[in-house]
């Protein structure tokens, strides 16, 4: 089992210990992006008059957004990959009945040469 990664990062301008399993580069990947998401509402000037809560929940709506945007385009290209391996497969499929094909014609051939 991996072990437990402990880092400290600043999100928002606050100091965080993160916890978790996962590699530190990643964990800093985490806390990068959540800072990203950040800059974004607070460089938004049509936001400042907002209250604190409202910017938050329009941070948290924004992150759902890119997870369920990210969803979707992982399920397009699952559904995608599916669809190639299908057309892929049946092609091979095709491919060896007509090298059984051919087989058969050829030796029929040899049949009628060899009379």
């Amino acid at each position: 089992m991996a072990s437990k990664n402990d880092i400290r990062v600043t999100i928002g301008g606050k100091t965080y210990t993160l916890s978790g399993y996962e590699s530190e580069a990643y964990l800093k990947e985490v806390a990068a992006y959540l800072n990203e998401k950040i800059a974004e509402i607070r460089n938004d000037k049509s936001l400042n008059d907002l209250p604190f809560e409202m910017r938050n929940v329009l941070l948290q709506l924004n992150i759902a957004d890119d997870y369920f945007k990210a969803r979707d385009e992982v399920a397009m290209l699952r559904k995608q990959a599916a669809e190639t391996e299908t057309y892929y497969s049946d092609m091979k499929h095709d491919l060896v009945a007509a090298q059984m094909k051919l087989e058969t014609a050829q030796k029929k051939l040899r049949e009628l040469t060899d009379k």
